[in-house]
């Protein structure tokens, strides 16, 4: 039997076949990408997320969903000291963890929990700060081991955080996917049997769901995690197939072997909205669709050379042709939702005969680049094939010729994380309200060290004002903060903002309680099926 046929079996038995089988609901969400890893702190990829992080952990504090209020999660309370270095968090109690086939915990979340989920990443002598390659995009990217002194267990149920230096954004970016809480004792167990990495491969977290399948580039099987916290999840299985074409995923909606899709093509979306047994959740995407210059790579370590060929490109034609209508110009890399004053800044406007003065006063001539565009289709770069063709044309005009290069999704992260394009398009998401952890991992010198930053643009001042602006609690002077950072941008311009997308996602009409996330990513928490 052929996976397609499974699959339709499955959901025949499991929902649709009979009053018995209905007592059991599955969900099947059709995923527009495989997963890289199963373990979040090891990646800044929206498919981990969704796999991980979203579904098995939890986090220490969270975001009340549609506010920018940080409440308990997995520590319920905690205390701030004065001086703003010491962060004291009270853990739930009796938080109980999954259990998998080839492991059982023995007792509930704990103190040293946590301490192993930070010093893992902050930890260079951790015994499993090198599994599974040691890289930790997020961690890194926003500077926490300048920040973060060390974490240790007070008791089984206090953790404490101590800092080198105040840094007010700590909450915030507590709440992000790489904050997920995993657990010691099976990472214990997995070293001790010589296979740390399946920690990484088959994760055991506290979160409503715990996965029990993973056929990569296939599908993810997860089952409700019968001791939740919070209450079990309505659904009682959740499956993710792996989807990458939009059309096939529209198909399958249609053929009722998917409840939920990614990312649909702008294209469908007006059979969709005519689809009687179809919903569309509509959300305004804080997010970025961005070209990202290689600045270490000559002549585009020149800002003049960056400004020009950013001139050249007509932004209004792509957001009308590639986004159809679901997208809208970006002025800067920070979503307006977090410009708390206006006067957000402008780019250079379209200006061909100005580009080619200017590639003149900078002494080009006769240049060749390489485009990179993502394969992977997001809201914020719903085409990046046919964005790098315009952009081709509108390079042709100005005398700049150059290549698309096409490659696989985890090819495209592998290249361009060691800067083996001139330039590459994809995006980001604001997975936080604080402006500087939306900059940092993309932008800051850790994350070009690293290779999250594409521009590999590293400029320490910029940097500076970035965690200058986190660590200060007045508001007026954080603005101001980030408005000199943003001004930095606009001078060097490493990136060329495209568009923000307004994203949809279809979903038949028996599912309920399914809610978009401004910050992005899907949540089946709460999700049910009529």
């Amino acid at each position: 039997m052929n996976f397609r046929r499974y699959l339709t079996a499955m959901l025949f038995c499991l929902t649709f076949a009979g009053e018995a089988a209905a007592q059991v609901k599955t969900l099947v969400f059709c995923s527009e990408e495989s997963p890289d890893i199963l373990n979040p702190q090891l990646s800044f990829r929206q498919a981990a997320f969704d796999a991980s992080s979203r579904q098995v952990h939890d986090r220490l504090v969270a975001y009340e969903p549609g506010t920018a209020e940080i409440v308990p999660s997995l520590a319920e309370s905690w205390q701030i000291s004065e001086d703003g270095l010491r962060y004291e968090f009270r853990l739930r109690p009796n938080v109980p963890f999954h259990k998998l086939r080839h492991f059982t915990p023995s007792r509930p979340l704990a103190a040293e929990d946590v301490v192993f989920s930070f010093m893992r990443q902050l930890d260079p002598k951790h015994p499993y700060h090198e599994v599974s390659g040691g890289i930790y995009p997020y961690f890194r990217g926003l500077g926490l081991p300048k920040i973060i002194k060390s974490v240790t267990a007070e008791d089984a149920g206090t953790v404490i955080f101590e800092l080198k230096s105040p840094y007010p954004a700590l909450l915030s970016t507590l709440t992000l996917d790489f904050a997920s809480i995993l657990s010691a004792e099976y990472a214990d167990a997995m070293l001790a049997a010589g296979t740390p990495e399946r920690v990484d491969r088959e994760p055991l977290g506290t979160g409503p769901f715990q996965m029990i399948q993973h056929q990569r580039d296939a599908l993810i099987r997860y089952v409700a995690h019968p001791g939740y916290w919070r209450g079990k999840a309505p659904l009682d299985n959740l499956v993710f197939t792996i989807t990458p074409d939009a059309t096939v995923r529209y198909q399958k909606l249609r053929d009722r072997e998917c409840h939920v899709v990614a990312n649909p093509d702008p294209a469908d979306l007006p059979a969709m909205t005519l689809d009687g047994d179809v919903t569309l959740v509509r959300q305004v995407g804080m997010d970025i669709g961005y070209m990202a210059f290689n600045t270490r790579k000559p002549p585009l370590n020149d800002p003049r050379v960056r400004k020009a060929l950013a001139m050249a490109i007509d932004r209004e034609a792509i957001l009308k042709d590639v986004y159809q209508g679901l997208g809208r110009p970006a002025t800067t890399m920070v979503p307006q939702g977090l410009w708390s004053r206006g006067g957000a800044p402008s780019l250079p406007p379209t200006d061909p005969d100005g580009a080619r003065r200017l590639l003149e006063k900078a002494g080009i001539s006769g240049l060749e680049l390489e485009i990179w565009p993502s394969p992977v289709a997001r809201p914020y770069m719903p085409d990046a094939r046919r964005t790098a063709e315009m952009i081709r044309d509108d390079w042709l005009k100005i005398g700049v010729e150059s290549k698309i290069v096409m490659t696989s999704g985890r090819d495209f992260i592998k290249q361009t994380m060691v800067g083996r394009h001139d330039v590459a398009l994809f995006g980001w998401i604001a997975e936080t309200l604080d402006r500087s952890l939306f900059l940092s991992p993309i932008l800051g010198c850790e994350a070009a060290a690293d290779g999250a930053n594409r521009s590999f643009w590293c400029n320490r001042n910029f940097d500076r004002l970035l965690e200058e602006a986190a660590r200060t609690s007045n508001p007026s002077e954080r603005e101001t903060l980030y408005e000199l950072a943003q001004s930095v941008l606009d001078d060097e311009l490493p990136v060329l903002p495209i568009a923000r997308s307004i994203s949809f996602t279809p979903m038949r009409n028996e599912v309920v309680n399914y809610r978009g996330s401004p910050l992005g990513g899907h949540y089946f928490y709460g999700v049910d099926l009529k």
